[in-house]
């Protein structure tokens, strides 16, 4: 099982890069945005490693990070997705974006990658946000502090963190716990009830 590649580039491909360990070349398939973020011929690189044997082949897959290497496995736990896909996906959205679309159950950004069509795009967004809470939750945050800051916030929401701020909470503090209180509350909760539980939030810390 390989786990990491550490050695130099020996040639880019449009789907691949062949990396020379120590005199032996290694064949990597990576998704796009990988590819771009690779040097020159020559140059030194380090690629996590998926290893995938099958009963006619051994194929390496290869990743900038090791969070890329999860998501590129979480996504092939969904039906419908195999590697092909997941590399499109990921080739797509950078491992920011494909949480916080996930967590904001955007079908139309994951429907962008090539071979992902509206139903596969559906799974992917519905089974995958409470199988990845934590990349989702972290998205939540982030996609809230943006909509509060654009003014597109919904009113229950933005009436919650002012209500925390008001308090003494700085505007982070009160909007990552009415982050926490919304993944609770769930949709459609209303002001009271989201300043309840992010008071609530903000206790246990």
């Amino acid at each position: 099982m390989i786990g990491k590649l550490k050695g130099t580039i020996d040639e880019i491909g449009e789907d691949y890069v062949l990396v020379d360990v120590h005199g032996v070349c290694y064949v990597a398939h990576c998704s796009a945005r990988t590819l771009s973020k690779l040097g020159s011929t020559g140059e030194a690189c380090v690629l996590f490693i998926e290893t995938y044997v099958r009963e006619d082949q051994l194929k390496l897959f290869g990743f900038m990070t090791a969070l890329e290497r999860e998501w590129f496995n979480l996504l092939q736990s969904v039906q419908g997705v195999g590697a092909k896909v997941a590399l499109a996906v990921l080739s797509t959205l950078t491992p920011g974006e494909l949480a916080n679309a996930i967590a904001l159950q955007d079908r139309t950004a994951v429907s962008r990658a090539p071979g992902v069509g509206p139903k596969v795009a559906m799974r992917l967004v519905t089974e995958l946000k409470n199988r990845a809470p934590a990349f989702a939750g972290e998205a939540i945050n982030i996609a809230l502090k943006q909509e509060l800051g654009e003014g597109v916030a919904a009113a229950p929401v933005a009436d919650a963190v002012s209500a925390l701020t008001n308090l003494g909470y700085s505007r982070d503090q009160a909007a990552n716990a009415i982050a926490a209180a919304m993944k609770t509350a769930g949709d459609g909760a209303d002001s009271a009830k989201l300043i309840r539980l992010g008071l609530k939030e903000l206790g246990a810390r």
